[in-house]
């Protein structure tokens, strides 16, 4: 009767502690952090960086683009960012710990997005731009130094010229301790503007053709500063240029430039061999994973190509207005400078565009899906909607609602 007892005691207390373990693992686990999908699983390079999300996110459902993720590739850097779902949970604080980082990919676009950040806010304390002066002042409310907006017009180019993704995740952070004489952990919103790839393509040569050279861009990667890459011109720049003679440098950083700027480009050895190494098409596949995973994890991204679409997924994700719409630019002008192109040199700029072309694609479906989403939950859809619509008087865009 005793060894009965005995072995009672013994199972009751196996019992206890199991019970008392599964408690544990489930605290440990309320937000379901261990059983996030094998795409999200990191490089080691990188440690887990999250923020909390309220109820709300677990009944939305994920953009249907970002399912279609192979995975492996994406990589959780060392500071807090904060994706486009997050986002709409938690909101934006300009009060708080928030900032805005804004990467500038050339010629999408971004130089009047850029200004419309820092002057056509509708803010209790707005940026203070100085007359004479490009950069602005983006300060908190009640503060003298603390940055909300991390940009070309209000920080200027604290991590280099026109700097990356990969450049960005590593920077930003320090780069911000050292403008404000302070070190702290903040929360980053990440955002950007793509742009059709052709016409990016062409519009990036003609710039390049009128004597622009971008030659002083750190190209920071893996810890190091890349400065020797060798230039596809001799002399100070590559003023005039030819179209043919353009795309024939195997180097030359305009060949899918969107899809390099978004990717983590550690992942794909930084620019050591870039486009001489033996495996070019896994080299492609890993950036442009890499580059969709990024651009998914985004608070927010806009296409040049959809501004009024565009601006209201700014406004309903950060909360915030814009004073006037943003214009649509006449796309004129692009069509025909590709009209002037001969059947084989478009057929060769789309080929060297192509990691970009299924990049915008990509952008194209998700930025559909967070429209969608937005206006679903929006209750004024139809005002917000045409405050924006309305000075373009497009018959096209009516149809969206």
């Amino acid at each position: 009767m005793k060894r009965w007892i005995k072995m009672i005691r013994v199972i009751g207390g196996l019992c206890l502690v199991t019970l008392l373990g599964i408690a544990y693992v489930s605290y440990l686990c309320h937000n379901s952090l261990c059983l996030a999908p094998e795409r999200f699983s990191l490089s080691p390079r990188y440690s887990v960086s999250s923020t909390s999300t309220s109820s709300r996110s677990d009944t939305r459902s994920l953009p249907a683009s970002t399912g279609k993720l192979i995975g492996g590739l994406a990589s959780t850097v060392n500071i807090e960012s904060v994706a486009f779902e997050e986002a709409l949970d938690v909101g934006f604080d300009i009060t708080d710990r928030d900032v805005i980082v804004f990467l500038h990919i050339q010629k999408t676009g971004g130089t009047t997005f850029g200004r419309h950040l820092v002057r056509d806010l509708n803010l209790e304390s707005p940026c203070n731009c100085p007359r004479k002066r490009k950069r602005c002042d983006c300060f908190r409310p009640n503060t003298i130094n603390e940055q909300w907006l991390f940009s070309r017009y209000s920080t200027g180019w604290k991590c280099g010229l026109h700097a990356d993704w990969t450049e960005l995740t590593d920077c930003v952070e320090g780069a911000l301790d050292e403008y404000e004489g302070s070190s702290r952990k903040r929360r980053y919103f990440f955002i950007t503007v793509l742009r059709d790839p052709i016409h990016r393509y062409l519009s990036e040569f003609r710039h390049v053709q009128r004597g622009a050279t971008w030659k002083s861009a750190r190209h920071w990667c893996g810890g190091q500063e890349f400065t020797s890459l060798p230039h596809c011109y001799k002399g100070a720049n590559w003023t005039g240029v030819e179209l043919d003679e353009f795309m024939t440098c195997s180097y030359n950083l305009a060949h899918n430039r969107q899809t390099r700027m978004l990717a983590d480009l550690t992942l794909a050895g930084c620019y050591t061999g870039y486009n001489t190494t033996s495996d070019q098409l896994e080299r492609d596949r890993i950036l442009l994973q890499s580059a969709k995973q990024n651009l998914a994890s985004m608070a927010y991204f806009g296409l040049t190509e959809e501004q009024a679409m565009s601006q209201y997924i700014f406004e309903r994700t950060f909360r915030m207005e814009f004073a006037n719409p943003f214009d649509q630019a006449n796309a004129t002008l692009s069509a025909q400078a590709i009209a002037e192109l001969t059947s084989v040199q478009l057929g060769r700029v789309r080929q060297l565009n192509s990691l970009d072309t299924e990049l915008l694609e990509f952008a194209r479906q998700l930025l559909q899906e967070r429209f969608q989403l937005l206006k679903r939950e929006d209750p004024h859809f139809r005002q917000n909607w045409l405050r924006m619509i309305h000075p373009h008087k497009s018959e096209d865009l009516m149809e969206i609602l």
